[in-house]
């Protein structure tokens, strides 16, 4: 039995091992692994918290294992408590938590993300957050990072909007305040558009403005790289639904979740 460190805390670590729910195969995982698994699905659900029902089959072990993990994690230090009642479950005070630990492999999927999505919406937002994370991780874990990185090469699929427009698009769809283009069509075509914003879409291997035409008085998807220039208003947008204007997403562009 060796001692072990969870979330800061000590723990003990046990041989017992389940199959990992994050991977697309099925993978051998040690107690330590799961008592990990366990603290960030309660971390990651906040105030509702998750039911003992849940985690079992999340971490595909059962709910007598599901207690046993609690009570070594509560030994540990976590502060964690018991909801009573219908759908109760436990809850972990995050507030209390000290900083999330970010792998190497984590930190290398961020940087994955970003550039093979060149034109990602917030990408500016994004690259910060990364060099925040690469920052507070240690400089063996800094390495490990790049060293995941460079063995994984990658093609940008889509055409990518000036730099300048794509933040000022993004301030568009976060403000939701109406945005004058300038926007060449098929034909070559140059014209002004002052437009609603309502989302930004990947499909079909471009980057799209998906917003209410003022112009053509309906609703338009601009393609992004044809965007020459745009300039925010200081106008508030309208609020439009989505699916209300421009019905079901294309098969290869859904809403993002963060959950």
């Amino acid at each position: 039995m060796t001692l072990v460190v969870i979330m800061g805390q000590a723990s003990q670590e046990v041989g017992d091992t389940v199959l990992s729910p994050f991977s697309g195969h099925s993978r051998r995982v040690n107690r330590t692994e799961r008592l990990y698994a366990i603290a960030e699905e309660l971390r990651s659900a906040g105030p509702a918290g998750r039911t003992g029902t849940w985690l079992a089959q999340r971490l595909e072990v059962s709910t007598r294992t599901i207690k046993r993990d609690m009570t070594a994690l509560l030994q540990a230090g976590l502060p964690l408590w018991a909801q009573a009642g219908p759908g109760g479950g436990y809850v972990l005070d995050a507030a209390t938590l000290p900083p999330l630990n970010i792998t190497a492999a984590e930190a290398a999927a961020i940087a994955v993300a970003l550039a093979a999505l060149p034109a990602l919406p917030f990408a500016v937002d994004g690259r910060s957050a990364l060099s925040k994370v690469l920052a507070a991780m240690p400089a063996a874990e800094q390495e490990r990072a790049e060293a995941i990185a460079g063995r994984l090469w990658l093609r940008a699929p889509e055409q990518t909007p000036r730099p300048a427009v794509a933040r000022v698009l993004d301030e568009a769809v976060r403000r939701r305040q109406v945005v004058v283009l300038h926007y060449t069509g098929g034909a070559g075509d140059v014209t002004e558009r002052a437009v609603e914003p309502v989302a930004l879409a990947a499909t079909s291997g471009h980057w799209f403005l998906l917003a209410w035409c003022r112009l053509r008085r309906g609703p338009r998807w601009f393609r992004t790289d044809r965007i020459t220039s745009a300039h925010l208003s200081p106008e508030r947008a309208p609020e439009h639904d989505a699916a209300t204007l421009f019905g079901t997403p294309p098969d290869d562009a859904r809403p993002v979740t963060l959950r």
